[in-house]
């Protein structure tokens, strides 16, 4: 095999890992390339991450996510909302916070992906507070919260017993 089908046999193999519980997978795909002395683009690194979103394995997205600079890889938006959405499957709806942080400082743009991934992360630790910040963050930068997004929100508030917090956001979901 030439050099791009090796690449892309080795981007199928992680993509392949993103089902359930196959996630170690993924890394030993990009340990794999490293080994073959093939560099794994940005789409690999995202695919390993996204691997790690679907169950919640946030410590190994964030690393993917911390080593990725060290390799020349540059992260994108989409490495930052799988590393969201991993926090968020794993209850650690600070780091997902804080990751969105670090987004904004840097030269990315949350989207509404972004955004709904942090409200979820917040969602499902009851933090509706904080789901509300996130809300009213986008409204004030003029994004429009989709559906999910708000109903993650009106979750939050239901988790946290704020039942006027959560018509309130159903009000403005129905403008």
């Amino acid at each position: 095999l030439d050099l791009v089908q090796t690449a892309v046999s080795f981007l199928a193999a992680t993509r392949a890992c993103q089902s359930e519980d196959q996630w170690p997978h993924a890394l030993d795909v990009l340990a794999l390339m490293q080994k073959a002395s093939l560099v794994p683009s940005q789409i690999v690194w995202n695919a390993a991450i996204s691997a790690c979103e679907k169950i919640g394995q946030w410590q190994p997205a964030l690393h993917l996510l911390r080593l990725m600079p060290s390799v020349d890889v540059v992260p994108d938006i989409i490495t930052y909302n799988a590393a969201i959405g991993a926090c968020g499957k794993g209850l650690r709806w600070q780091q997902a916070l804080s990751l969105m942080s670090a987004l904004q400082r840097s030269t990315l743009i949350p989207n509404t992906i972004t955004h709904a991934a942090a409200i979820s992360a917040c969602e499902r630790c009851g933090e509706w507070r904080q789901a509300i910040v996130v809300v009213a963050t986008m409204l004030k930068a003029g994004m429009v919260p989709s559906v999910i997004a708000y109903n993650a929100a009106i979750s939050a508030c239901e988790k946290g017993e704020q039942w006027q917090q959560a018509l309130a956001l159903l009000q403005v979901l129905q403008k």
